[in-house]
């Protein structure tokens, strides 16, 4: 029990200009979870990486991707059928962005297409049913997060099991519990100001073309706590 490891799930990369000065999504993950050197093992599923037994691992976190969850890669489909053994049997899970995604159609719901556009920058997602419900992961967070954001698929059904956590104008379904230890938010808890920043820059063209006005959102962009003590929290699930 003791050398099973947490096992981040590697879907996708963060921008070059990011992995250079701040490392990757991977490296994120483990700082805001505060994880010691050891206690942590990732797989790039991505570019083939084989998954352990279910049985094996102490806790996943599925990562985000440029990927879109809605075309059902190869790779990204046998995540999906691996996935659902791990939450069945109990194992602490929590699905970021693509990886909140692909927990909810491996669950038995439908991923698509956003029908209110892209959201991205600085979000305000409300999470008064998850303080309400005291959510062991999201019950400790304000009513009102701050968290970033980036992502123009959502989750467009939901499991029948799931519960709604939280939920802002521009998705119903910014987070969901799928289990007794199983979450996925569409946010992106391991991201700051800084990164955020970068993304709004590399993707100001097509923000541009969508009609979005990419200066006025990057004066919007503010660092908060919300999303560290989400991953924290998590950890503490974990080791627990």
């Amino acid at each position: 029990m003791r050398d099973r490891k947490l096992l981040i799930v590697k879907t996708g990369s963060a921008e070059p200009a990011l992995r250079t000065r701040r490392g990757d999504f991977e490296d994120w993950i483990r700082d805001g979870m505060q994880a010691v050197t050891g206690e942590t093992r990732v797989v790039n599923v991505r570019e083939g990486g084989v998954l352990p037994e279910p049985e094996s691992v102490r806790g996943v976190v599925v990562t985000g991707s440029t990927a879109f969850v809605s075309e059902r890669e190869s790779w990204s489909t046998q995540t999906e059928d691996w996935l659902r053994p791990v939450v069945a049997a109990g194992v602490p899970v929590l699905g970021i962005c693509y990886g909140h995604q692909l927990l909810a159609q491996a669950l038995g719901g439908r991923v698509g297409p956003n029908p209110r556009g892209r959201e991205m920058g600085t979000v305000r997602v409300d999470l008064g049913e998850a303080v309400r419900a005291r959510d062991p992961l999201l019950g400790r967070l304000p009513k009102i997060a701050s968290v970033q954001a980036t992502h123009v698929e959502s989750v467009l059904c939901v499991p029948e099991a799931a519960t709604r956590l939280g939920f802002n104008a521009a998705d119903d379904n910014h987070a969901l519990r799928y289990g007794p230890r199983a979450w996925g938010v569409q946010f992106h808890p391991e991201f700051d100001a800084d990164v955020m920043r970068v993304y709004l820059e590399q993707r100001s063209d097509v923000l541009r073309s969508e009609g979005f006005d990419p200066a006025r959102m990057a004066r919007t962009i503010r660092d908060s706590s919300e999303g560290s003590a989400l991953l924290r929290r998590f950890g503490e699930i974990v080791r627990g």
